[in-house]
């Protein structure tokens, strides 16, 4: 690594949809009851769009979700729509590996199906993992409020129980380094993820006033001159009280798969806003998923790309890469009637 600087470049806004494509964007938006250590309300949204050869755009699938998770990542209450049986299992239920793993076994009609419901259930986690740092744009002393609330005796301490979840905070990088560790943390302008020549690529966003936090995910699906493209992308922002968005963590990812398989065929993640200026390494093992069929992307990560060999929300991006093949599916019924 010769830059020793983060990336700090947003993408946003988001591409101007082609005809003969559709798009599943999702976000989880997260406002606080009752100041940062108290439950944080989660408001989902997700949406299948696509937009036909003629131009005109048709909704094909839909999710809202509204949950309380507390300061530990326990959920407390939770419902949906569409409510799917068993949902209500999830309360008690705490956002990390484990949460998946219930998903996995209360929920498997979802996951079948990729309904875009399923998205923001399995989002929970990383979303209740790193939302608090909204705050960091509403006063100086989050940190500190941060450690207090974990208990750490101090700030080493809280970063020490972090060594080696993800690439980012292997031994010796300057996510551990206490001298540097938020002298380059200058936030990243997030911009706006509507396009202004595009504004039904998105769908509609909670209204929220002060501290907030958002988790947002964007897939579209195409073929051109007899290739399948994919390209997705990434964020976690929060509003600023002066206006406008920071951002935290931003990735693209741009792939081509094998139109008979659905295997990676190349695959180009791109790193745009990142904490340290390690982040990027992890991109390189990434790219070690090539050929993996998607229908198996989700254990080909989770194996793969497991702690310091990958990055916590890269591997969150790659993951749901397994929703692509149901997006083709009604992708290609439309272009077959077209």
């Amino acid at each position: 690594m010769t830059d020793l600087k983060p990336p700090r470049s947003t993408a946003n806004p988001v591409p101007v949809r082609r005809a003969g494509s559709i798009r599943r964007t999702t976000s989880i938006d997260v406002t606080w009851i009752d100041g940062p250590n108290g439950p944080r309300r989660f408001e989902g949204r997700a949406r299948d769009v696509l937009k036909g050869t003629d131009g005109k755009d048709r909704v094909r699938a839909a999710a809202e979700m509204s949950a309380l998770v507390t300061f530990d990542r326990t959920i407390t209450a939770i419902t949906a729509t569409p409510s799917p049986p068993g949902l209500e299992r999830l309360v008690g239920e705490r956002g990390g590996g484990h949460l998946r793993m219930v998903l996995g076994e209360i929920l498997p009609g979802l996951i079948a199906e990729a309904h875009p419901l399923y998205l923001l259930l399995d989002d929970i986690s990383g979303t209740s993992l790193v939302s608090n740092w909204g705050w960091s744009q509403w006063g100086e002393d989050w940190i500190e409020r941060m450690r207090t609330a974990t208990g750490a005796v101090n700030l080493a301490e809280m970063l020490s129980d972090r060594t080696n979840v993800c690439w980012g905070f292997q031994p010796g990088f300057s996510s551990h380094n206490l001298e540097s560790r938020f002298s380059d943390q200058t936030a990243a302008d997030g911009k706006e993820l509507r396009n202004p020549e595009d504004p039904a690529g998105w769908h509609d966003f909670p209204v929220s006033e002060g501290i907030a936090f958002r988790r947002a995910r964007r897939i579209d699906v195409w073929r051109e001159s007899g290739e399948l493209r994919v390209e997705a992308s990434f964020q976690d922002s929060a509003p600023r009280p002066d206006g406008g968005r920071a951002a935290l963590h931003e990735y693209v990812i741009r792939a081509k798969l094998d139109p008979a398989t659905l295997a990676l065929e190349t695959l180009e993640p791109e790193g745009r806003v990142l904490p340290f200026h390690e982040c990027p390494g992890a991109i390189t093992n990434a790219r070690g998923l090539i050929g993996t069929p998607l229908g198996q992307i989700r254990e080909a990560v989770l194996g793969k790309l497991r702690g310091p060999q990958g990055c916590t929300h890269l591997n969150d991006a790659l993951r749901a890469l397994a929703e692509v093949p149901r997006l083709l599916e009604s992708l290609d019924a439309e272009l077959a009637t077209a």
